[in-house]
């Protein structure tokens, strides 16, 4: 199977209604400037000269609510995005937007075009979370639009966030499986931060929320991840894009923002698989053990930072990693 590449265009703000709680897509994103619908020629072409050959490629709209502009400034991004379709440069045109501001004249302009898929911004799907995260719209709009686009034949994703105003370990666990129900193919995970700028700083500042610890993140992202894979939903994105202005003492104010968010969720994972096959055998077993897996997996086995591999130095293993390119994901030996 090809791998996909985005050519990412962002568009941070456009057309939302109002600003939830925790977005200042500004600071976010690290951009500050909007690209026009004659930029999209440019901005594609400087990323199709460095994007590998034999890949699958789709123009991205990113950032914003894409479908929540006026139909005439849709149309426009789309017919400068559609151009490298219909000469078979880009494979696909994806987008994303809010569950509200899907129906069907939309979907109908979209497959003119050739989109293929529409991502949409759920973040939760308890309603109590979406009332205190201000998202203003419901979990029936989740349920409805989502019915609409896998109805019409898109790839349907949908984004979630964990650890927002009124969320729980259990609210964000019904999260993930409302998400394989609802017919995502896709999806994202995104830890809640307090970004400068933002009613969630107001929020953390007055004592009134309190974000997740890096370690509490990672833990719930550990329960996701397996749900998401078990039902064949991919996740394209654990973790937020590290930027420039994502770091305390810019617009980072609190929260488990890491660059590396995605391999500590992996190591915990590897950790895992490691101790249930070590209790699995013999304890006259040697302590001079080799494990082998994939060469996809070796880093994430080793853990971030080598933190498996010297967790297992502590408890008395004289151990060596070895890779097996014919191994599958999840696939280990210990001998």
């Amino acid at each position: 199977m090809k791998k996909n590449s985005n050519i990412p265009i962002f568009i941070p703000e456009l057309a939302c209604p109002h600003q939830c709680v925790f977005c200042n897509q500004e600071k976010i994103s690290g951009t500050n400037s909007i690209p026009q619908p004659a930029d999209v020629k440019d901005i594609a072409e400087r990323y199709l000269e460095t994007i590998p050959e034999n890949r699958t490629i789709d123009i991205a709209f990113f950032g914003g609510s894409f479908t929540g502009q006026s139909v005439d400034l849709q149309e426009q991004y789309l017919k400068e995005a559609f151009r490298f379709v219909k000469n078979e440069r880009v494979s696909g045109i994806r987008l994303s937007t809010r569950p509200d501001y899907i129906n069907e004249p939309i979907l109908e302009l979209l497959k003119k075009y050739s989109v293929t898929t529409i991502e949409l911004g759920a973040q939760s799907t308890s309603q109590v979370v979406l009332n205190e995260s201000e998202r203003r719209h419901s979990f029936e709009d989740i349920r409805n639009a989502s019915n609409l686009i896998c109805e019409n034949g898109f790839e349907l994703g949908l984004q979630m966030m964990i650890g927002l105003p009124g969320d729980s370990y259990e609210r964000s666990i019904q999260t993930a499986n409302d998400i394989v129900s609802l017919g995502a193919r896709n999806t994202r995970i995104y830890p809640a931060i307090v970004v400068k700028d933002t009613a969630l700083e107001k929020l953390y500042h007055e004592g009134r929320y309190t974000p997740l610890t890096l370690e509490e993140a990672v833990e719930w992202t550990k329960h996701i991840v397996h749900i998401f894979e078990k039902n064949n939903v991919s996740i394209l994105r654990m973790g937020l894009h590290p930027s420039d202005e994502l770091v305390i003492g810019k617009s980072l104010i609190a929260g488990p923002f890491h660059p590396s968010f995605k391999e500590m969720v992996m190591t915990q994972i590897w950790k895992e698989l490691i101790d249930m096959e070590l209790q699995s055998i013999d304890s006259n077993f040697s302590n001079n053990i080799k494990i082998t897996v994939s060469d996809k997996q070796i880093h994430y086995a080793i853990g971030y930072r080598q933190t498996n591999r010297e967790q297992l130095v502590s408890r008395g293993y004289n151990v060596r990693f070895e890779r097996n390119p014919s191994f599958s994901q999840y696939q280990l030996n210990i001998g």
